[in-house]
Parts: structure tokens; sequence; C-alpha cells
């Protein structure tokens, strides 16, 4: 069966939804195996962090690569190649007869990771246009959100009623379901030749993010003062400076950071970082919370963090209806605010503070930050040419991969710091400092947010989306041809 037989409207946000919830949901999965993986080949729980942390640096390996290989060959091959090795990957991680081959295996994911959400992003924004990206965005939400909160308690039920190896295998008939779909009804468009590839930039892109990656997500545990980790940070810091003289003077280079003089491109991805990494790190710190610090069950804090999809999920049809009378940068300025304020709250935390507590405080959570996702998202490349669409993506994803880094480093490196060195376990007090610290940085975004110009905000046309008359319009066509 042809793609040309379902609309493109339909068949890339189904694809955007199947490859962002396979790479979160794999992510964050794998982090609730580490105990189990780790009895079952002996080795202690900081030995099999391996597991995870070979991930990210994989990643930052790809994303680099990403944009090129979509200009080059059109998005289609690039993402079903990626969903393939994907896939495949995890069924080689769940047969993994020791812990070297299960790094390797995660390797293999990570690299097939790091092209398949900048791609599957990339494909989205071109299908849709600036007016209609606002509502076709409420897609990306689905699985960004959706994904982490369920992780948790489907790995606890994995792992409990089978084995540590079910929370690879769950991925299989996920993957080969999206593959065939992909197959038979994805359209692979051209936008232009990207040129031939850089590879100088490609080597120091992904050296520097690879290094970054290891010593921000490893830096806690090990301690940042520690040769390797400073080691990895300066060589990285280093190996960055180097790559952005040398693309900048390169005429075809792998990371368009000239994309970067474009003001509302540059400060959203600022706020993607100071305003992204205080949601994420109250996110992390909420289950350490309560099954450390109170000692209660890994399904007692994976109920209570869930609460934070619902309220993301809900705030995102509130905008969506607002954005064009609002504007993207009150409502994004706001959502943070509440961030900061629901933050400012958790530092009263204590030993008494029950679960139903936290249900609320991440449901709070979840409404101000579904005011930050999709706007921050939509607005970011609303003064982006179609045909930069692949390396903006690109960049995007490199800025949320240091993001999702930061924040449990940031958590980990404050509690250390303010646990005693009698106890083993951070009190309550070192909770109310995270907090404190993430209510700061939350409203310094939001304060920062309030200077995105409105001007460059899309305007959504009336109209039910993805309607029957869209399918005349030139987009319509050009996205069937």
């Amino acid at each position: 069966m042809s793609g040309r037989r379902l609309d493109q409207r339909l068949v890339v946000p189904v694809m955007f939804v199947a490859a962002f919830f396979l790479v979160v949901m794999d992510g964050a999965i794998t982090t609730v195996a580490l105990p189990s993986i780790a009895r079952q080949f002996g080795v202690s729980a900081a030995g099999s962090d391996s597991v995870v942390v070979v991930y990210p640096v994989c990643v930052g390996i790809s994303i680099p690569l990403s944009g090129w290989l979509g200009d080059r060959f059109g998005g289609k091959p690039v993402l079903l190649a990626a969903m393939a090795l994907f896939t495949a990957a995890s069924a080689l991680c769940g047969m993994a007869g020791d812990l070297g081959q299960l790094v390797v295996c995660r390797g293999l994911q990570g690299l097939a990771g790091g092209l398949l959400t900048p791609v599957a992003a990339t494909m989205l924004f071109r299908t849709f246009s600036p007016a209609e990206r606002v509502r076709a965005s409420r897609v990306m939400i689905i699985p960004q959100q959706m994904a982490p909160a369920v992780a948790p308690m489907l790995g606890g039920v994995l792992i409990d009623g089978l084995s540590w190896r079910w929370v690879f295998y769950v991925n299989l008939p996920f993957g080969v379901a999206a593959l065939l779909f992909g197959l038979f009804f994805l359209d692979n468009p051209r936008e232009r030749e990207p040129g031939r590839l850089d590879v100088p930039g490609l080597v120091m892109s992904a050296a520097a993010l690879s290094l970054l990656m290891y010593g921000v997500c490893e830096g806690a545990g090990q301690g940042w003062s520690s040769p390797l980790i400073a080691g990895s940070l300066v060589a990285g810091s280093a190996l960055t400076a180097a790559t952005v003289v040398f693309e900048l003077r390169t005429a075809a280079p792998i990371l368009r950071l000239r994309l970067f003089k474009d003001a509302l491109f540059r400060d959203t991805k600022v706020i993607g970082v100071i305003g992204v990494v205080p949601f994420m790190g109250a996110m992390y710190a909420a289950p350490l919370f309560l099954q450390e610090a109170r000692g209660g069950t890994a399904l007692e804090s994976g109920s209570a963090t869930f609460t934070e999809a619902i309220g993301v999920l809900l705030t995102v049809q509130v905008v969506a209806r607002l954005y064009d009378r609002v504007g993207a940068r009150r409502i994004i300025a706001s959502g943070l605010f509440a961030v900061a304020a629901v933050l400012a709250v958790m530092t009263t935390v204590d030993a008494g503070t029950g679960v139903w507590s936290f249900r609320i405080y991440m449901f709070l959570l979840g409404l101000g930050m579904g005011a930050v996702f999709m706007p921050l998202t939509v607005v970011s490349v609303s003064t982006i040419p179609k045909e930069d669409m692949g390396q903006a993506t690109t960049i995007g994803s490199v800025v949320a991969q240091f993001s999702m880094a930061m924040s449990p480093a940031l958590v980990a490196t404050l509690l250390i710091t303010n646990t005693p060195s009698s106890s083993e376990i951070a009190p309550p007090a070192a909770y109310r400092t995270v907090y404190l610290v993430l209510a700061v940085m939350a409203l310094a975004a939001s304060l920062f947010a309030l200077t995105l110009p409105d001007a460059h905000t899309p305007r959504t046309p009336p109209g039910p989306r993805f309607s029957r008359r869209h399918r005349d319009t030139p987009l319509a066509h050009r996205s069937r041809s």
C-alpha cells in the first residue's frame, strides 16, 4: 500500500509519537531496572550505572549527524533505519549475557535514539505550516509527558512479574508496529541537498557532546573534582569552543550555528535550559524524597509523579486556545512563574509530608509546565525557514539532551553537598535546599521569558484541526507529493 493513500497530517504525527515515546520511555524505564541488573551480573549498583550513562553519551555522537542525514536522504529512510536499529538493539539488550554486552547494546540504542527524535520532529514541523503548529504541537506533549510518568510503574510491574529483560523486550511490539506503519504509509519529501558531509565538524561536535554528557551525568556520583570528570568537562568545553569557531567558518557546517543569530531561536534555547531544568529536577527529586527520606515504596513514588502528566495535558488544551490572543511571551512567563511558586511551596517539605501532598505538587507543576512546553516549542522555530528546520531541530535536540542531563546532576550535587558525612541518606533539609534552588531558576527563566517578542508568534487560522478543507491546500498537496 502506498503512503499516498493516507494524509501525511495523520501519518507524521503518529510516527512522531511512536519515536518519541520509545526513546523517552526507554530512558526512564531502564533506571528502574538497575538494581536487578546489578544482582543478575554480580556487580555493584554503581557498576551497573554504565548501562544508563552510555546511552546519553552515544546520543551525543549521533545527534549532530541527524540533520545532515535527514536533508541528504529524506526523513523517511533515516527515521525507519533508526527505528529498526533501536528495536533490534532493544532485543539484544534483553538477551545480553553479561554487563559488557548490555552496555554495548545500550550504546546502539543511544546511537539510534540520537537520530530518531530530531528527524521525527523535523518531519512534524515541515508537515505543518507555522500557523498550524500550535494545534499540531499538542501531539508532541503526549510522548514527552506520558512516557516518563508511565515508565516507573510499568518498569516495576515488568521487573516484579517477569524480569529486568522485559524493560527492553517491551519496546519490540511498539518498534515493529511503528516500523511497518512508516514503511507503508510515510512519504519522503526532500527540501534541499545539504552539500558534502562536514566530517571535521561532525567529529569535533560528537566528541565534545559525548565528553560533556559523560562529565555531567557522572559528575555528582564520582565527584566533580575527580580527574576523569574534570578532564572530561575541560576537554568537552575546549572541543565545544573549537567546534563553534570551526562551524562558523564552514560554508556547509554539520551544525548550522548561524541560526543562533536569530534572537528568538537563541532566547528560546536559553529558556529551554534554565526553565526546563527546574521542572525536570523536581521530577527527579520527588521519587528520591518519597523512597529515601520517607521510606515509601516505588509504587507510591511512581503514582505521586504520574499526576504531573495529567496537569500538563490539561493545560495544553487551554493554551492552544489562548495562544493567538495572549501570545507566547506571556503564556511561557506565566507558566514558569507558576512552577517557581509551586517549587517555593515545596521548600516546606519534611518527614511528615504525605504522598497525597506530592501528588498535588506534581499536578500543579504539570499545570505550570503545560503552559511552557507547547508555546516554547512552537515559537522557537516560528522564524526558521522550512529548509533550515532539520538543523534547527538538531540543535534543539542538543539543548534538550543537555537539559535532561543537567537536571539529575544538579539535584544529586545539591543533595550530596547538603547531606551530613555521617549519613548515607539525604535529610529533608537537603531537599528543601534543592527546591529553593530550582524555584530561583524557574523565577529567573520566567523573567527572561518576558523579554521574548510577541511579534514573531504565529497566528493560527480558525477552523477545526486537520479538517477536510485542509486537504485542498498547497501544503497538503506538497505533503502527498
